[in-house]
């Protein structure tokens, strides 16, 4: 039995100026068995216009899939802006990027990230590591965007 039901799924929002990466992202998580509603946004502006620019009174879950190194805003100042929000502060957030540079690991959990994960270079690699997130989102539990 899933413990993530559609009832309670997040919607993944996978925030990745990459194309080519979103779409492995999707597709692996899907090929995990994830069933989760996917969206894609290709700038952090885009990500904090989501949850700034409309209200969230409606008591979805959401997990975000936050890469760093995007143009307009970087994952770094999304995940600072995101965290420093009262309502958003519970949102989690899985850091999603090829920088492996210790201080910006550090920066990230101290701004509040969840989990940092490196995307491997290698395709091969890195569509596993994909399939295993997937397999780790069915099993959490995400609490909800309260409205303004």
């Amino acid at each position: 039995m899933r413990a993530n039901t559609m009832k309670n799924a997040p919607t993944i929002l996978i925030v990745d100026d990459d194309e080519g990466h979103a779409i492995l992202i999707r597709e692996n998580l899907e090929a995990a068995g994830l069933r989760n509603p996917i969206e894609h946004f290709r700038d952090g502006q885009e990500i904090l216009d989501f949850f700034f620019a409309r209200p969230h009174s409606d008591n979805k879950t959401y997990l975000v899939l936050l890469d760093i190194r995007m143009p307009k805003v970087d994952g770094i100042e999304v995940l600072r802006r995101l965290k420093s929000d009262a309502r958003l502060r519970t949102l989690p957030v899985i850091m999603l990027t090829t920088t492996d540079d210790s201080r910006e690991v550090e920066r990230c959990h101290e701004l509040g990230c969840n989990v940092y994960i490196q995307k491997p270079v290698d395709y091969d690699r890195f569509a596993e590591a994909i399939r295993r997130l997937g397999l780790f989102v069915m099993l959490l539990i995400v609490p909800p965007v309260s409205g303004h």
